[in-house]
């Protein structure tokens, strides 16, 4: 009842078109309801004789009968068409706000979590509640009013018949409770295992070449084989539940008609109920066993809409580790001086990956940090960026705890460049125009020069207007890095953030690259992260991280004077 009253309050942005479908709704019952006493009057009419004037009442019921018709087609129109309007507008809404959601949590959400499967909870899960809003909620309050209007009619009729009537629902009503606690979990885990196979699938085609590549289709093929039938048992063992609960409601469904039959039969027998009387019974009684029927029906789409829910509202619900303080303030303009004062962090696994980090620097110097692989330099850029906070200290721009300032006034003061380069399926322009959406060729095109990509852009067919592909996958490693760097340039942020930025390019075009970096120091602030020593040589200041910690400090020069832990590193390079 918690997840049904929270999906209500979901729905309720679009109540007016719930209100005027749920109003035709109760119209449509209403003639449905009409429709048989229409037709067992005309029946007591045939039965008592057929005169003139009866010619007549008969010609008047048609008409009403024709007009009751026609209304239940405009009625049945607007129920659905309205119901669901409004449930599709109320998924577009669900997948927006999910995208949202997801968009807004921290890194450490994401840990743990498949992009397949997440897909999967915003695309397949949110559909479900069409499911509910647009089918189940009309006919449940369909079924309702019938049922109560039905029996109300039938024991305006004959009231010990109509007890007759409800002998079997109990008995349904009780099997139904039964079905729907064990099936829910049934579909619950069919979902499931559909995110599961999106997720695989995701993954598979992502890393295609490297399948095809390793001669491993055989064995992919049989991982996706598995998934997708492990979705294929999870559902059928719902539906075994269902093939089962449906037969058992239609038989309990018929024994009350068989009841109904026999002892109407009697009753007429003894002169205790008129032809007409039993015609209408039995009309209605389709009406009043139809709900009961759908029963296993609403059952089955309320448990399946339920579990996908569940997947929904479990994202929705889930707070992020990372907001914006409630006194958090704008940072402008920011000049580009960074501290960390005694800085440590850890993940999830309590592991310390950050131990007592300190430094400062000035507007427009160059940091470097460097150390071996998995000490924590890019956890350190990461913090700056705050996706995720320091478990102790602080870390400040320009004197103000970061924590204090909102997260896209923050970000927008800093362009990152990643070892990692992640490009959108669009156009070179636009990709380096991601960071400035509102930037003309011109400034696109200046940027390109400064990551000393342009020459290599206009030997390409379209030019800047060429399709890079999914994840750039139609440029090279070196050609991505420099379409990364270009945007970095051209967001003009007064912090760059460059993690591996030269580590797929050759030693010309590092040399280019390192051109275009060393006319940004002076008025940027430059964190560099390099294995390459050789490219953060001018560095101002050179940190060095071992196993989560500064273990020195100095410019190139001074470092290498002190012939430690970075003297060793420079000579193990030079000897490579």
């Amino acid at each position: 009842m918690k997840m049904l009253w929270k999906l209500t309050k979901e729905a309720s942005r679009y109540k007016v078109l719930y209100i005027f479908a749920i109003i035709s709704t109760l119209c449509l019952t209403a003639v449905n309801l009409a429709a048989p006493k229409v037709l067992s009057t005309m029946t007591g009419v045939v039965e008592k004789g057929m005169v003139e004037e009866s010619l007549k009442v008969i010609i008047r019921l048609t008409l009403l009968l024709l007009a009751l018709y026609l209304f239940r087609v405009v009625f049945r129109f607007l129920s659905n068409y309205l119901a669901h309007k409004a449930a599709w507008y109320l998924v577009g809404d669900l997948r927006s706000r999910m995208y949202d959601k997801l968009q807004s949590l921290d890194l450490g959400f994401f840990h743990d979590k498949q992009t397949g499967d997440l897909m999967s909870r915003v695309v397949n899960d949110t559909r479900d509640f069409e499911l509910l809003y647009a089918h189940m909620i009309p006919e449940m309050i369909t079924n309702l009013v019938t049922f109560a209007g039905v029996l109300i009619i039938l024991l305006v009729i004959n009231w010990r018949l109509a007890l007759i009537t409800c002998c079997p629902i109990p008995l349904i009503l009780f099997s139904g409770v039964i079905f729907a606690k064990k099936v829910r979990p049934f579909f619950k885990a069919s979902q499931k295992c559909m995110g599961e196979l999106n997720a695989k699938l995701q993954d598979n085609l992502s890393g295609l070449h490297e399948i095809q590549s390793f001669g491993q289709e055989e064995l992919e093929s049989g991982q996706v084989k598995e998934k997708n039938f492990e979705q294929v048992r999870a559902m059928l063992r719902a539906l075994r539940a269902s093939a089962v609960f449906h037969p058992c409601v239609e038989f309990l469904s018929s024994v009350g008609t068989v009841l109904v039959v026999f002892f109407g039969g009697l009753l007429a027998y003894r002169g205790q109920l008129s032809v007409e009387d039993i015609v209408a019974f039995v009309l209605y009684l389709s009406l009043f066993y139809a709900p009961v029927s759908g029963l296993a029906n609403l059952l089955e789409n309320l448990q399946q809409s339920l579990a996908g829910a569940e997947r929904v509202t479990l994202i929705l619900d889930t707070p992020s580790a990372i907001q914006d303080a409630e006194d958090a303030v704008e940072l402008k303009d920011v000049k580009g001086s960074i501290a960390f004062e005694h800085v440590s962090f850890h993940y999830g696994n309590k592991i310390p990956v950050l131990k007592d980090i300190s430094f400062s620097c000035k507007p427009g110097m160059m940091v470097a940090l460097v150390g071996p692989t998995g000490v924590g330099k890019t956890t350190m850029t990461q913090l700056l960026s705050r996706f995720y906070d320091p478990v102790e200290g602080t870390i400040r721009i320009d004197g103000t705890d970061i924590r204090k300032a909102t997260l896209q006034s923050l970000r927008r003061n800093i362009s990152p460049v990643l070892q990692d380069t992640f490009l959108f399926n669009g156009t070179i322009a636009e990709n380096i125009g991601y960071a400035k959406p509102d930037a003309t060729q011109e400034e696109i095109e200046a940027a390109a020069k400064a990551a000393n990509i342009h020459d290599d852009i206009m030997h390409m067919p379209e030019q800047y207007d060429t399709k890079v592909g999914e994840r750039g996958l139609r440029l090279s490693g070196g050609q991505k890095q420099r379409v990364a760097i270009a945007r970095a340039i051209l967001r003009q942020s007064p912090i760059i953030i460059l993690d591996e930025a030269t580590a797929s390019v050759d030693v010309e075009t590092e040399r280019q690259i390192q051109k275009a970096i060393s006319s940004l120091t002076g008025n940027r602030t430059i964190i560099a992260i390099a294995h390459r020593l050789s490219t953060i040589q001018n560095a101002d200041l050179i940190l060095v991280i071992h196993e989560g910690e500064i273990v020195e400090r100095g410019t190139h020069k001074e470092l290498m004077g002190e012939k430690g832990f970075y003297y060793r590193l420079q000579q193990a390079q030079l000897s490579q």
